[in-house]
């Protein structure tokens, strides 16, 4: 999706090899099969377009070795070699891998949205984290991870529990969408946004910083950023002003006329519905009116011809 918008530079983390198990969701070819995730994925973004730049590693960031370049390639990968990257994105399946993305990103001060499906498929999220203003990954662990079980014990080995492409195609366009949000400055970007695929149901929040972290580049950057929030001069909150707007002149005798209230509505001659919370009627269809007693004209079996020389008569 970033590639068909045009983004300017992508840095590609994996270690997986393509199987015939991804090709119900992603961008994966059967031809592919035994290829290297990022090898692959390179690959097919160019076809797409060629003028997005692309640096890929097939190796796994939570070893010593790889997270120290890891940490050295978020901190001098940007589009110009030597800047940080603008944003990171976490894609990956595991707990142990977003740790290890938190743990950089604490350390560097990085933003990231961290994001995932759950195993049945159907649930997933996105979160926007920034380090010290909002709640890190470590902030708030998982259940398995808080009740210490062994999140090994969760995964069976050859089998891809999250494989509906729906649900993985909706988070990845929430994923993709509050990224552009982020990069072009636009709209809100989300601090959390949930999918529920069974109840279609979309919970959204801002989670806070934990102080008491098992990650002490959180609490650092914490500190941090209380220390910026305090030294920010305060500002006064002044009432506006509403000028009333007088025209000298009407010509076309325009007026404003309110919006229909509750109370409008119930001596409305037309049913008002009853709607849900958030919905609100605009106006009823008027109740049909009774026959007048007033005169009508008769119909006449006269030509218009006749008529007419009636009328220049008169």
């Amino acid at each position: 999706m970033l590639t068909r918008c045009g983004i300017g530079k992508l840095l590609l983390f994996d270690y997986d090899k393509v199987e015939l198990a991804n090709m119900n969701r992603l961008f994966y070819q059967p031809h592919q099969a035994g290829m290297s995730k990022v090898e692959a994925a390179e690959k097919t973004l160019k076809e797409i377009n060629p003028d997005v730049e692309f640096e890929v590693y097939n190796y796994n960031i939570t070893t010593m070795d790889n997270f120290n370049h890891f940490m050295e390639r978020i901190k001098n990968g940007g589009l110009k070699e030597g800047e940080p990257v603008n944003l990171v994105l976490s894609c990956v399946d595991n707990f142990e891998a977003r740790m290890t993305i938190n743990t950089a990103c604490n350390e560097l001060g990085q933003n990231w949205i961290e994001s995932g499906v759950s195993e049945n498929a159907v649930s997933g999220h996105i979160q926007f984290i920034i380090p010290g203003e909002t709640s890190c990954f470590a902030c708030a662990p998982p259940l398995v991870v808080a009740t210490k079980t062994d999140e090994k014990t969760l995964k069976r080995e050859g089998v891809c529990a999250a494989s509906l492409p729906t649900t993985m195609a909706v988070v990845a366009g929430f994923l993709v969408q509050n990224t552009l949000k982020y990069l072009l400055s636009f709209g809100d970007v989300t601090y959390y946004l949930g999918y529920n695929a069974l109840q279609d149901y979309f919970p959204t929040m801002t989670l806070r910083p934990n102080p008491q972290c098992d990650d002490n580049y959180c609490i650092k950057q914490q500190q941090a950023f209380q220390i910026k929030e305090a030294t920010k001069p305060k500002v006064e909150k002044t009432e506006d002003k509403v000028e009333e707007i007088v025209h000298d002149d009407n010509v076309w005798e325009i007026q404003l006329v309110s919006e229909t209230t509750e109370d409008e509505l119930k001596e409305a001659d037309g049913q008002v519905p009853n709607l849900v919370e958030g919905l609100k009627v605009a106006y009823t269809t008027p109740a049909p009116t009774q026959a007048s007693n007033e005169k009508t004209v008769d119909s006449t079996e006269k030509s218009l011809d006749e008529l007419m020389k009636e009328m220049q008569g008169l």
